[in-house]
């Protein structure tokens, strides 16, 4: 039974839906971040089951004290990918040692760069076939986890969309619409890609938590279904009441754009998800837990855009 958790990376996209979610139950919730001042900001949101404790996730002592205040420690640290080699594993390594140390479970969010090229709707039984420098990484924090001793749970999370998103490749492209009538969209505008609602995504999460029987498992969260950047641009369309189109970015131009921007250099080898997307089965998950959240694409697009209107808004 958790009555109190502790969310590490909690002013991050995930990390902050998560510990909505999770004060949303009752759940005295620590919200671990480096800023405290973005902290006590989002407590207002949180409201009174939110715990503030700043500091940071490369210091083991940090870990420590917030791992041990809590009945279970979810970890929702993200950072930009130019520090990902060595910081996620020594970020890693800090919080299952105080896990274990402490006899605390362990659940981890993740992306989909473990699983490589995959031909039809991925499973968690699925061949991962990382090809990529990031890929391999992420399967290799997956061993590190499954070889602590820790009870773990990982979940596997396509692109986020939503509030608090702001390093996602929706939200590059919706800010840009905000202002003009024209956005960047990375990859082909007719391909078929995954995206989940962050707010479904952390729900779910929730969910899988607090089921004793969940823990020791992979598990697949996926999101609505699919869709497509020029289905993306028509609900745009329609909720800001004028025309607006997608440019698609191509490969060349994102490692273009990389001699000058050392995100946009990293993203180059992920452009594969842009022409082969890699689709996850939640079968799983609604077989043994229960329904998975699936906020429609038309409502979660009509959503986020109001909070990057609002959030332009406040800055004004």
């Amino acid at each position: 039974m958790i009555k109190r958790a502790a969310v590490l990376g909690a002013t991050g996209g995930m990390g902050y839906a998560l510990t909505e979610a999770l004060c949303r139950r009752n759940i005295k919730t620590i919200a671990f971040a480096r800023s405290e001042e973005n902290l006590l900001n989002f407590k207002e949101d949180w409201g009174p089951n939110a715990v503030i404790h700043s500091g940071d996730a490369l210091n083991p002592e940090d870990i420590e004290k917030a791992v041990t205040e809590a009945d279970a420690v979810f970890h929702a640290i993200n950072i930009p990918y130019p520090h990902w080699d060595p910081e996620l594993s020594i970020i890693l390594d800090n919080i299952l040692h105080a896990c274990r140390k402490h006899h605390k479970p362990f659940i981890y969010a993740d992306n989909i760069y473990s699983y490589g090229l995959q031909s039809s709707p991925a499973a968690e039984v699925s061949p991962k076939n990382p090809h990529t420098k990031k890929g391999k990484l992420r399967q290799t924090l997956i061993e590190m986890i499954e070889n602590s001793g820790v009870p773990y749970i990982i979940a596997h999370f396509p692109d986020f969309y939503g509030p608090h998103t702001g390093n996602t490749l929706l939200h590059y492209t919706l800010s840009q619409i905000i202002e003009k009538n024209k956005g960047m969209f990375v990859g082909k505008t007719d391909i078929p890609r995954e995206f989940i609602y962050i707010k479904d995504g952390a729900e779910a999460l929730a969910e899988l938590s607090l089921n004793e029987n969940s823990y020791g498992e992979v598990w697949n969260i996926p999101g609505a279904g699919t869709i497509t950047g020029e289905e993306i641009a028509s609900i745009v369309s329609n909720h800001l009441n004028r025309g607006v189109t997608f440019r698609p970015v191509h490969k060349w131009m994102i490692r273009a754009i990389g001699i000058f921007d050392p995100m946009m250099r990293e993203y180059t080898e992920l452009m594969y998800l842009n022409q082969t997307p890699v689709i996850l089965d939640g079968s799983k998950y609604e077989a043994r837990i229960g329904t998975l959240p699936k906020t429609p694409y038309e409502t979660g697009i009509k959503r986020t855009l109001e909070h990057v209107l609002n959030n332009r808004k406040a800055a004004l």
